[in-house]
């Protein structure tokens, strides 16, 4: 037997559809937080120092945050090629400006504090807002996008073709995820807040983080509700081949119905959206009551609930497509080879808990609050 047929290739498939959910909530968890501080910065943050007790609370972690992100960029590329190229090439300017407030941020975190000139660190201010609010909101407009169904069609060569246009991703449902993306992440960012600062910025944080938490609830009921009633959902018309050639062209697909029949086929799947609410009502009352690190786990829980809702609610499509449905993606023939899966999950599973123990090192040697007196005894050594 060759070793890479101990898991059989659909099975393989599945593994690496939740690992790659797996990556890209892990990235929501910890760098959504980084964001969620940008976003609160210019409002939670009064005086200089106070801004720097806000930096300095995701300063030394921000870098190690953004390692999910580059990790589920490159799952998409290596274990879901069609998905890289179509995605990729067809969000290019969503893309270009997310990685715009990605370069952006690294570099208000190191020039904000190196002059003493309050109108410089105004303007790095605003940069770390932009770097946190900008990406926020796209993550949520891309979502919504794909959940309606990405204009694109494939050759018969596998060439795929977009029709779309950055502002044709602006839609109303596609800017209604968005804003609850937002208001999701600035929740995650409130809760970080408030367990790592203390006096007004932290009664601050409390205060919009609450805010935040109760748009998040009704932007994904209202999400919910416009997706069972007015978004077409997209299903198999025959049982897939789960170990087949990956060509997309060789399923047959219809667009029609609701994406909630999902629920009915696999009611256990209602435990992630359940989840998502359950977490933002147990935020939302922890940000209230000042509590602190449960009221971080809670968010936690609505963000893995939330997203994790999308990805059952879509299974087995990944990416949909409105132009010609036969073209969408799905976890059964948009994927790598059987080997080079199984390669990448001996990789995965060596390097992963490493990853996981030393991001959890480095969170335990930097727990703690930031305050005042750190920034201002430390003024040299913090941003």
């Amino acid at each position: 037997m060759i070793l890479h047929e101990l898991i059989d290739f659909g099975t393989l498939r599945v593994i690496w559809w939740g690992l790659l959910g797996v990556l890209l909530i892990g990235f929501a968890l910890t760098d959504g937080f980084d964001m969620g501080v940008g976003a609160l910065l210019p409002f939670v943050a009064r005086s200089d120092v106070e801004r720097r007790v806000v930096i300095n609370t995701v300063g030394p972690v921000w870098e190690g945050n953004q390692v999910w992100f580059i990790l589920g960029g490159g799952a998409i590329f290596a274990a879901w090629p069609p998905l890289y190229a179509v995605s990729f090439s067809g969000f290019y300017l969503a893309m270009f400006v997310v990685l715009s407030a990605f370069i952006v941020r690294p570099v208000a975190f190191k020039y904000r504090s190196k002059r003493n000139d309050p109108r410089w660190r105004v303007a790095w201010d605003w940069a770390l807002f932009a770097g946190g609010f900008v990406p926020a909101l796209i993550f949520g407009v891309a979502v919504g996008n794909v959940l309606q169904g990405v204009p694109f069609r494939l050759t018969p060569e596998l060439w795929s073709i977009y029709e779309g246009s950055f502002f044709g991703l602006l839609n109303p449902f596609a800017l209604l995820t968005g804003a609850t993306s937002m208001a999701m992440l600035v929740m995650h960012g409130a809760a970080w807040l408030s367990l790592k600062t203390e006096g007004s910025v932290a009664l601050r944080a409390r205060s919009y983080g609450s805010k935040a938490a109760a748009a998040a609830g009704v932007g994904y009921a209202l999400a919910g509700i416009w997706l069972a009633f007015g978004v077409d959902g997209y299903a198999l018309t025959a049982p897939p081949v789960v170990d087949g050639p990956s060509n997309p062209l060789y399923s047959d697909v219809v667009r029609g119905g609701t994406w909630l029949a999902a629920y009915a086929a696999r009611p256990w799947a209602i435990i992630a959206p359940l989840a998502g609410f359950a977490g933002i009502a147990l935020a939302f009352r922890g940000l209230i009551a000042g509590r602190e690190v449960t009221t971080l786990l809670w968010s936690k829980l609505a963000i893995f609930g939330m997203i994790s809702s999308v990805g059952l609610t879509m299974f087995p499509f990944i990416l949909p497509s409105s132009l010609d449905p036969r073209s969408s993606l799905t976890v059964w023939d948009s994927s790598s080879s059987h080997l080079t899966l199984f390669v990448m999950l001996v990789g995965t599973a060596i390097f992963m808990p490493l990853i996981l123990a030393y991001t959890a090192w480095v969170y335990r040697v930097l727990w703690g609050k930031v305050t005042e007196d750190d920034v201002t005894a430390h003024g040299d050594s913090l941003y």
